[in-house]
């Protein structure tokens, strides 16, 4: 009796329209979708600049809150073996957004992703990234969640501490938006080099010293608090709390740690006749910025920038920057401030979307990061 032939194992899904061998699947399974964690106007914007830069649609999906204030996440299309990236921008609520974050990852690790890539240019909660009395470190925190809900990968920008990145299980590209910021000191500041970089207290010195030497410019560093007047002391703030009699052990006598004393404000160069750029990572209350511009006012500068990667703007920060001796304040997109423009005409965005779109690019097609790095020390 003749022996049936058997079909081929791969006609038998060509009526599907499945792939026929195992290059034109490998090619199906190795593509990457670009989904956006937030479905606000606002925060989709610097998702829709890269994925025009890359060429590439923004993946479907749905983001929104029920009624009772809870998160839910729809994803729209298959992600099974593809490159996932999920862009966030940090919008004032800044827990809703993380909790955004998460739930997607998690949606899309059990829709089976390949890789879920984080693209997190503001790291939230970077600010506690250290110990302090009785608290915890909230930034360690929510790397164990990002990597429990299912990322394999962050791109951020100019963290807060750059020990940060140690609190991740996977690799975390640190970029850097100093590039766009220079750029911008050289084409928008027309007589730049009359300028110094300022650093408004000791602790963004290096930051600063970076940008001048880049610059060939002078550094200026501010240094002290303002001192309070016999007349702010009367309400008894600043005397001594009631201490009990605390046991101490017999014999035991540690020595007397001095309380730090911050000398009156000093400026440390010269800003005489210059235009004074004051350079930080995060401008969110800008009542240190205010002060910092008055005290180069009463020193002789004739123009004050301020400069900063993350414009959180928090609060009345519009106003106060309005109301101040700044002539301007340059921030980056890495956080939607749209509304904040509006209440004063004298923030400007310096768009930074190029090298978030080319990191994507190079980190799915598994090529080096070092080119983002150009030049680029351990003290930037």
């Amino acid at each position: 009796m003749p022996r049936k032939l058997l079909l081929p194992y791969k006609s038998v899904f060509s009526p599907l329209g499945a792939p026929r061998d195992a290059a034109a699947m490998n090619a199906a399974r190795s593509g990457y979708r670009v989904f956006s964690a937030n479905s606000t106007a606002a925060c989709t914007e610097l998702a829709r600049r890269i994925t025009e830069r890359l060429g590439a649609e923004l993946g479907k999906s749905v983001v929104y809150q029920e009624t009772n204030g809870e998160t839910r996440v729809e994803i729209k299309e298959s992600v099974r073996g593809q490159d996932i990236f999920i862009i966030q921008t940090i919008p004032r609520d800044v827990n809703t957004a993380v909790m955004e974050l998460l739930i997607m990852a998690y949606a899309l690790k059990t829709s089976c992703a390949r890789n879920i890539i984080g693209v997190i240019p503001y790291f939230p909660y970077s600010k506690q990234s250290k110990m302090r009395k009785r608290g915890s470190i909230v930034c360690k925190l929510l790397a164990s969640m990002l990597a429990k809900a299912g990322l394999t990968h962050i791109i951020t920008m100019d963290l807060h501490q750059k020990e940060i990145q140690g609190f991740f299980s996977f690799p975390v590209d640190n970029l850097r938006a100093s590039p766009f910021l220079l750029q911008y000191i050289q084409e928008e500041i027309p007589d730049y080099r009359n300028a110094v970089i300022v650093a408004k207290s000791p602790d963004a010195a290096k930051r600063a010293q970076s940008y001048a030497e880049r610059l060939r410019l002078g550094l200026a560093v501010i240094h002290g608090e303002a001192q309070c007047t016999e007349q702010d002391m009367d309400d008894g703030r600043h005397s001594p709390p009631m201490v009990k009699n605390a046991t101490v052990h017999p014999g035991l006598e540690l020595p007397l740690m001095m309380a730090k004393e911050k000398p009156p404000i000093t400026v440390v160069g010269d800003v005489g006749g210059r235009i004074a750029i004051i350079v930080d990572d995060i401008i969110d209350d800008v009542e240190s910025f205010v002060a910092a511009a008055e005290i180069l006012k009463e020193r002789g500068a004739y123009k004050i920038f301020v400069m900063a990667t993350h414009g959180l703007l928090s609060a009345e920060a519009p106003r106060l920057i309005e109301e101040s001796s700044i002539d301007e304040v340059v921030v980056t997109n890495t956080v939607p401030h749209e509304v904040q423009k509006l209440q004063c005409p004298k923030i400007k965005t310096v768009d930074i979307s190029l090298i978030l779109s080319e990191a994507i690019r190079r980190i799915h097609n598994g090529e080096s990061m070092a080119y983002l790095f150009r030049n680029i020390t351990v003290d930037d």
